[in-house]
């Protein structure tokens, strides 16, 4: 596990690494994981690979992907400790590194067969260096509809209605080369929809005491669509 968090940069706390493994446990984000293992084997095509998951949190996304690819190494970067710590005990095959993603990967130029980034940050540059000439780049975002039924919640981040126009421009490096829309159905009781909202980003905006009020007034359970794009890219030529 390496060192190189940016100072002033918020990483996500060990509640919300516990919310988060709490909810992935549960299988309310497994259609995402069967698409991304999907996209992975297609993408890998049945070669031996190193594969890295940037701001993949605790390893989830990844583990499933090296259980489908037995041939495969596999690496998570991300910001936070304690989503690390658990990331390095996650699969047999993968470690974890702690970083800043926007400050540079600590990877060597073409060292990567296939990149993953769910829902993290990007930077399209160090993806570029990264990646080899042949690799690919998988990257979800949320749709229009993700968690639609949980916005009512104080503080709740919104989906930006601009998000496919600043993901090209992260991305500069890459050409578009496939997107495919997975939509998905969760029944969530209150705890589990509490995890849900605090798993995320969200969490650094939302008041525990207000999400709980939230919570209280909706049904229980309550229907909750995922609803994410898979977009794979390729590096554009020099």
């Amino acid at each position: 596990m390496l060192g190189g968090v940016a100072p002033g940069v918020a990483a996500d706390s060990a509640a919300m690494v516990a919310a988060r493994r709490r909810s992935l446990d549960q299988g309310h984000f497994r259609p995402l994981s069967e698409a991304l293992v999907a996209a992975a084997l297609d993408a890998v095509a049945g070669r031996a690979a190193v594969v890295v998951d940037v701001g993949g949190g605790i390893g989830h996304y990844l583990a499933a992907v090296l259980d489908a690819l037995p041939d495969a190494d596999g690496l998570v970067v991300d910001l936070s400790r304690d989503a690390a710590r658990v990331a390095a005990r996650m699969h047999p095959r993968m470690s974890a590194a702690v970083c800043d993603v926007r400050q540079g990967l600590p990877l060597g130029d073409g060292a990567v067969s296939l990149l993953l980034d769910v829902f993290a940050p990007r930077d399209g540059g160090e993806m570029r260096r990264v990646l080899a000439s042949d690799g690919v780049l998988l990257v979800v975002t949320p749709a229009a509809r993700h968690l639609a039924e949980l916005q009512g919640v104080p503080g709740m981040l919104r989906v930006d209605e601009h998000k496919q126009r600043r993901l090209e421009r992260s991305l500069a490096g890459f050409r578009l080369a496939e997107r495919d829309a997975v939509e998905w159905r969760m029944a969530l009781d209150r705890a589990a929809a509490r995890d849900v909202v605090m798993m995320g980003p969200s969490a650094h905006h939302v008041d525990p005491t207000a999400l709980a009020e939230a919570l209280a007034a909706f049904a229980d359970p309550l229907p909750v669509t995922g609803a994410v794009d898979i977009t794979r890219w390729l590096p554009a030529p020099d």
